[in-house]
């Protein structure tokens, strides 16, 4: 314990307020919380306070839980423990006020059920303090969000405990031959060698046809055409 002390108080300012809005949470579910009002035997009207642990219900279960999960997490933080919440710690304390604060708002409308008969539950100043608490745990966690300070560094998560395994060793007759440069060469053997005059690409059939067509037209007309050295 006494430990702890030097290293709470070297926790960030916003730490620290969370968790003292979590204590605070915690010690408000003594406060009267709800007033039960019931006949006695003799008839007369009577009424007691009750405080949240007096009712204890799963709103107040959960109320509960949320105080001791953000005093773990700033204990944790105190001893230097790695590890992370999604969102980080500023997140996760915000969203366990503001659910606190849901929790509480809820209960102002649907009361606790008692075992006596005929009796009737009110609400009291404690519950509203409760409210309030969790409004500041809200607050807190918005701050340490706001921070955002660099969390502790997970050791467990830096070191996996992988190795990189040893490259196997070939045995000593399968050493491959490095390829030569001419390996393509002798595959493929020696390129073509062309000699003389580079022929002509053959004629397309259309050019063919066209140009027979035109040697027959022009074989016509010499022959339609009468010779003219002739005098009859």
């Amino acid at each position: 314990m006494t430990a702890l002390l030097p290293a709470f108080r070297a926790l960030p300012a916003e730490l620290q307020q969370a968790a003292g809005a979590a204590g605070a949470l915690a010690l408000a579910m003594f406060l009267p919380w709800y007033e039960k009002s019931y006949s006695s035997p003799s008839g007369r009207a009577e009424s007691a306070s009750l405080s949240a642990f007096g009712v204890f219900s799963f709103v107040e279960a959960a109320v509960l839980l949320v105080a001791a999960a953000v005093l773990y997490l700033v204990w944790a933080r105190a001893r230097r423990k790695g590890f992370h919440l999604p969102g980080g710690d500023g997140t996760a304390i915000m969203v366990a006020g503001l659910w606190v604060g849901a929790l509480l708002v809820f209960r102002l409308f649907d009361k606790p059920d008692v075992d006596d008969r005929g009796a009737t539950v009110g609400i009291q100043w404690g519950i509203f303090g409760a409210l309030a608490v969790a409004g500041l745990l809200a607050a807190a966690g918005a701050r340490v969000r706001a921070a955002d300070r660099p969390e502790p560094p997970n050791a467990a998560a830096d070191d996996a405990g992988w190795e990189r395994p040893p490259r196997a060793e070939r045995p000593a007759g399968t050493h491959r031959r490095p390829a030569e440069t001419t390996a393509v060469t002798e595959v493929l053997h020696d390129p073509p060698a062309w000699e003389g005059d580079v022929p002509e690409p053959p004629p397309r059939r259309g050019r063919r046809r066209r140009r027979g067509a035109a040697e027959s037209e022009s074989a016509t007309e010499d022959q339609a055409e009468p010779p003219t050295d002739r005098l009859f």
